[in-house]
């Protein structure tokens, strides 16, 4: 009614021009016909966008459902917390290493912290260089979260490429623990070298125990007198360890005899799995006991024992190579020294020269970064030959085994 009332409206205005302009009748009603054509195709027009609008509005409303699910799953999936969330690149780069925990990575919280420190893991180092899915084992923690924590303290320890120059300076700051022999220590470049493992391998009674109760002593030292002045901790595997010869060999040094066996933290280790796990309780007392050498004496002795035939080979060697990546973590991480003795083995094909050879195979050799192979020479005499090292030349030095210490010949 509303559109005929406009129409009769339209043509009545419309005549009355048409009377005045002297319009005809056809040429009226086709322009009436094309007023409501516009009208028409105006509506249509604005139907059509009142539509895009709300499919629009729809869109958006379903999208935002859908985010709000995605992260709802996201973090029940990843056991609790986002990482991610708060890491910054700004924040990154003016953090300092040095005093930050794992109380400080953004997004952990109060329970995966308590779970990472009570597994020893309150190093942000430690947890940057470990692989996640030890991490995720020794912790309890998710793989996803395991994954992310890793992730997290890589890019605020600024684990990434570098140049030599900066290695060459990093390298000039390491400490070196002096033998109390100077040929012994020209061969080792100084001393036994922080952050590195340094692996004595000979016959019995070639010094290999000797020189690893002389280093306990020693890195008790200043460092200006050729120690890291710090605690020592042994993990006896063979029942060799004695307290007494710490004691004579700190009072032929004029150390106080009481405080230098103090300084030496025990463990006697009677099985390999034992071992292994000596060296993961490990990483809660290494820095509040301020340890910078850890001895292990011997390291092949239990996996010799407890893997035989050809048969367990394979597993003895994959076991042995786990534990030997624990120490050298342990060494890079904390920057302490690692001093590892190993037995050695006959080769029965050679026929002339020294048949003598390291055992643990290549995993033992390829771990090591120093390998020195310890003989016997006359009387109290030894004689040590650098293996293998990175930086040294192959070389020998000998040294005496005397009531006071390993000493020059």
């Amino acid at each position: 009614m509303a559109k005929k009332s406009t129409s009769t409206s339209s043509k009545s205005k419309s005549t009355s021009k048409k009377e005045e302009e002297g319009i005809t009748d056809e040429e009226l009603e086709e322009a009436l016909e094309e007023s409501l054509e516009d009208d028409g195709m105006e509506s249509e027009q604005n139907a059509e966008k009142t539509e895009e609008d709300a499919e629009e509005e729809g869109n958006k409303v379903t999208t935002k459902k859908k985010s709000s699910s995605n992260k709802k799953k996201d973090t029940e999936e990843g056991d609790e917390l986002d990482i991610d969330m708060g890491l910054k690149e700004s924040d990154i780069k003016l953090v300092d290493v040095s005093s930050f925990s794992v109380k400080d990575i953004p997004g952990v919280g109060p329970s995966i912290a308590k779970k990472l420190i009570d597994s020893g893991f309150s190093n942000i180092r430690a947890i940057a260089t470990l692989p996640p899915k030890i991490l995720q084992e020794e912790s309890g923690i998710g793989e996803k979260t395991a994954q992310k924590i890793t992730q997290a303290a890589q890019e605020i320890c600024k684990i990434d490429f570098t140049t030599a120059d900066v290695i060459f300076e990093r390298r000039k700051k390491l400490g070196k623990i002096v033998t109390g022999s100077n040929s012994l220590n020209e061969l080792l470049g100084g001393g036994i070298e922080a952050g590195a493992v340094t692996e004595l391998f000979g016959e019995f009674r070639t010094g290999k125990t000797q020189i690893a109760h002389q280093l306990c002593v020693n890195v008790q030292l200043p460092e200006d007198q050729g120690g890291l002045a710090g605690k020592a901790m042994y993990v006896d595997t063979e029942g060799t360890f004695r307290p007494e010869r710490i004691a004579q060999m700190a009072m032929a040094r004029g150390m106080n005899v009481k405080d230098a066996l103090k300084n030496v933290i025990y463990a006697r280790a009677y099985n390999s799995e034992h071992q292994i796990n000596i060296m993961k309780q490990s990483r809660k007392i290494l820095e509040s006991e301020n340890i910078k050498l850890i001895i292990i004496d011997s390291i092949i002795g239990h996996f010799r024992s407890e893997f035989y035939g050809l048969g367990s080979l394979a597993p003895r060697q994959q076991l042995l190579n786990v534990h030997l990546h624990q120490i050298v973590q342990l060494a890079e991480t904390y920057l302490i020294a690692a001093v590892v003795t190993n037995q050695v083995q006959s080769k029965p094909d050679v026929f002339f020269g020294d048949p003598t050879r390291a055992a643990g195979g290549n995993i033992l050799a390829h771990g090591s970064t120093y390998r020195i192979y310890l003989r016997k020479s006359k009387a109290d005499t030894r004689v040590a030959k650098m293996i293998d090292a990175p930086g040294l030349p192959e070389s020998e030095a000998a040294f005496r085994i005397t009531e006071k210490g390993i000493e020059d010949v």
